[in-house]
């Protein structure tokens, strides 16, 4: 799963939240990767509207144990996968901590190199 900041919405409307769904030939035939996909939209449904952030793009790439495990796995996996996009995305919106610079006023000397 990914998730990157969409385009600029209108100034004044609600963020949209866009879900994508793709599952590539390792998966299988059409018929398998569209029931990963069906699979992975059904999970999302039950998932995804508490746990996303407006103004985020989600991408969740089906693989071949998305037709074997159970719903129960694929949901708790997802729940998972959607804290931890969660905390990234708070750390990378956390301000960065300045660091504490000298009191001097004159800037550092060079320093000295002896042949």
């Amino acid at each position: 799963m990914a998730a990157k900041p969409a385009a600029v919405a209108n100034a004044g409307e609600p963020d949209p939240v866009r879900v994508g769904f793709t599952a590539s030939r390792k998966v299988g035939g059409a018929v398998q990767r569209n029931r990963a996909k069906r699979r992975l939209r059904a999970a999302a449904r039950a998932v995804m509207p508490g746990a996303v952030v407006p103004g985020f793009d989600y991408v969740l790439v089906a693989r071949g144990a998305v037709l074997t495990c159970r719903y129960a796995d694929l949901e708790s996996t997802l729940r998972a996968a959607m804290a931890e996009l969660s905390k990234a995305q708070a750390r990378a919106a956390a301000p960065a901590r300045a660091t504490a610079l000298p009191a001097s006023s004159a800037p550092p000397s060079p320093p000295s190199t002896a042949l």
